[in-house]
């Protein structure tokens, strides 16, 4: 009796140790997952805080005098070359009267962005008729000023220690204190290509490029990767050639991305001559590296298609070809529609093979074409990135939240197309 019962205190002491050894499991891989999402949730946070501001723009409300003297033209046909920035400095000059001094002239003009100037051209170019009058306008104000009233820049610091100094700070303070100075929706974040200064910048020539970059992937892409996966789940033969395509499908899915963009950057740009930074070059290097996330997902999509469907429509005297894309096909479909846009959402976060076919210029204009020079939204972000002002580091953070939700958009709609068409054998 005293064996069994020191052999059954054992067990019970192993059993013990097994339970307290699954809770600790347990309460690991909990914490491991809280801390995962508390890193997630502090990136966000981060990216938020910085990037918000960046929706935002300051204005100044300038009063301007549209004659032919404030112009330097003799009529309203010579619009096209009048000097618009002159007549910003000259509103300046005569807000501030007292302002005689070279640099402090060119501290006070260095107040509103340079973007005022075209935007005054636009204006009178669409409507002669407001020569000769004076108009109230708004106009965006320089990055630093934006910063200021942001509270990005610190009243408190010290002059040599801050871009805005003291006399510039007490002419704002003046334009403040007659309600000349607001802040709005910034519709030039969302409307307005690249540019230098950071208050004129924008992403739509970025989003544009991205779009036809995307457009070209996805239409060769998916053909490509369907017919693949078709023909080697259904068609090929079971030999050491087809094993060994099957095999080299599954590394190259593995392969770093930047290889693709030495690859393209070999055959498309040296060898068959396509221009660099294009959104059709950007297509093709992407096609290469989301062509095995669409095999490899739609030969799984072809495999979950139960043996019965085949065997049923092959019964009732289907052809190989009729059973595959009358039955197989459309029942797989949504499958593959899923690892497709996947691998567009992988296609579009990329950088590194876009940074190695020439699409990390600086590129001003909106492309209009597959074959006008363009960026895409990621290699925007990796040059504002490493812009030295303060205002751009907003405006990355900005990017880095529309493309985190074109993101969510693509995963989203790939996880409810699979819940909607999904079938379960």
């Amino acid at each position: 009796m005293p064996n069994i019962n020191q052999k059954q205190h054992r067990l019970e002491e192993r059993l013990a140790r097994r339970y307290r050894a699954d809770r600790r499991f347990r309460r690991l891989g909990l914490l491991a997952v809280f801390f995962g999402l508390a890193c997630v949730l502090l990136l966000f946070v981060s990216i938020f805080s910085r990037g918000y501001s960046a929706f935002w723009q300051t204005q100044i409300r300038l009063p301007f005098t549209l004659t032919t003297e404030s112009l330097k033209i003799n009529s309203a046909s010579e619009l096209n070359r009048a000097d618009y920035n002159g007549l910003v400095k000259q509103t300046l000059r005569t807000l501030f009267p007292e302002v005689k001094k070279r640099q402090e002239k060119r501290e006070l003009y260095g107040l509103i962005s340079t973007g005022a100037a075209h935007q005054i051209r636009e204006l009178l170019l669409a409507d002669p008729s407001l020569l000769g009058e004076t108009i109230e306008l708004w106009v965006p104000a320089d990055d630093d000023v934006d910063m200021l009233f942001k509270g990005k820049i610190n009243r408190n610091l010290a002059e040599n220690e801050r871009r805005i100094s003291d006399l510039e700070m007490a002419w704002l303070d003046v334009l403040d204190g007659q309600d000349r100075v607001q802040k709005v929706f910034n519709r030039t974040f969302f409307t307005a290509g690249d540019s230098r200064e950071p208050e004129l910048a924008g992403i739509r020539g970025a989003v544009t490029g991205s779009f036809y970059t995307l457009l070209v992937t996805l239409a060769l892409s998916f053909p490509i990767g369907v017919a693949s996966a078709v023909y080697l789940e259904e068609f090929a033969p079971r030999n050491r050639l087809t094993d060994l395509i099957e095999v080299n499908i599954n590394n190259l899915a593995a392969v770093p991305s930047i290889v693709f963009g030495l690859l393209g950057l070999a055959v498309f740009i040296n060898f068959f001559g396509i221009p660099r930074s294009v959104p059709l070059v950007g297509g093709l290097v992407l096609t290469l590296m989301t062509l095995p996330t669409i095999i490899i997902a739609s030969r799984a999509a072809l495999r979950a298609v139960p043996p019965s469907i085949r065997e049923a429509a092959l019964g009732v005297g289907a052809s190989r070809l009729q059973v595959v894309f009358h039955h197989v096909l459309p029942l797989a479909m949504p499958g593959m529609l899923t690892g497709t846009i996947i691998g567009m959402a992988q296609a579009l976060g990329e950088t590194a093979p876009l940074l190695m076919i020439g699409m990390v210029a600086f590129i001003v204009d909106i492309p209009g074409g597959l074959t006008d020079p363009a960026t895409v939204l990621p290699v925007q972000i990796y040059l504002w990135a490493d812009s030295p002002e303060r205002a751009f580091l907003e405006k990355t953070s900005a990017a880095i939240m529309v493309l985190l939700l074109f993101l969510v958009f693509m995963n989203t709609a790939a996880i409810l197309l699979r819940k909607q068409f999904e079938r379960r054998w």
